[in-house]
């Protein structure tokens, strides 16, 4: 794939799309060849419960990591699930997250999805909603913060991409490691979101609804201005690996709710 056709992911993804209709949504799947009890469930979920719904959204770390859309063929078998599920009908929609910030528009195209820039407001069933992945309001986390700054710079991310897939690899192992080594030090709190950013955020976009994942921490905080839902990461491989995985979908008046299974 030549990536030189293809603007860079940050400056990639639609800022406007059609309205949701009933859609089931997904994020921090962090799927790898390293996680295949995680892959099994996501092929589980790709033909049991996905199929029940319009519309598949993935709020980002779709992927554990993502070095370019020319750079993993070994997600492939992934890919030719969404690829599928899109050609039946049904709109997929994707967004990158901080694992796979650099998943762009050859990957939409690849599969057939909507690539979503982050954070987009969404009509589901006829409510405006705020979509992100959420680690842009994690604001207590300077270092990643200023991690994340450069990492999003579109003239960065033109310059990584054209570098060769060996040379990316070892940019993304040096990074890794050092993240790793920064996220032991750290506090579960330190990095949540910071409340008062997400509801400026809601203010801004004219919600009162906001839909995110990240954390790790799903949950439905419930403010007298807004509501913020967090979806459910999963994990099941690994000594993290707990059975834990799950979705946000919709009741027929247009509430969330979390689904674990």
């Amino acid at each position: 794939m030549d990536l030189s056709q293809f603007p860079p992911p940050a400056l990639a993804g639609r800022t406007e799309v059609e309205p949701l209709t009933n859609p089931v949504i997904i994020s921090d799947l962090h799927l790898s060849p390293t996680k295949p009890k995680t892959i099994m469930a996501f092929v589980r979920f790709m033909k049991s419960v996905a199929p029940r719904y319009p519309e598949l959204v993935i709020l980002g770390d779709l992927f554990d990591f993502w070095l370019g859309d020319d750079a993993h063929p070994e997600a492939k078998p992934v890919m030719a699930l969404l690829k599928l599920h899109a050609a039946t009908g049904r709109r997929v929609l994707v967004m990158p997250g901080n694992r796979d910030f650099v998943l762009g528009e050859g990957f939409a195209q690849a599969i057939g999805a909507e690539l979503l820039r982050d954070p987009i407001v969404v009509e589901i069933k006829g409510r405006k909603v705020l979509l992100a992945h959420g680690d842009e309001w994690c604001l207590r986390d300077t270092g990643y913060q200023k991690f994340r700054k450069i990492t999003h710079d579109p003239v960065w991310q033109a310059m990584m991409l054209k570098k060769s897939v060996a040379e990316r690899i070892e940019v993304a192992k040096q990074a890794r490691s050092q993240s790793e080594t920064d996220k032991a030090q750290k506090s579960m709190d330190v990095m949540d979101v910071v409340e008062g950013a997400v509801a400026e955020a809601a203010k801004s976009a004219g919600v009162d609804l906001v839909i995110h994942g990240h954390t790790h921490r799903p949950a439905a905080h419930v403010f007298d201005n807004y509501e913020r839902w967090v979806i459910p990461d999963w994990k099941l491989d690994g000594v993290e690996g707990a059975g834990k995985s799950g979705c946000i979908t919709f009741l027929d008046n247009g509430r969330p709710q979390i689904q674990m299974f």
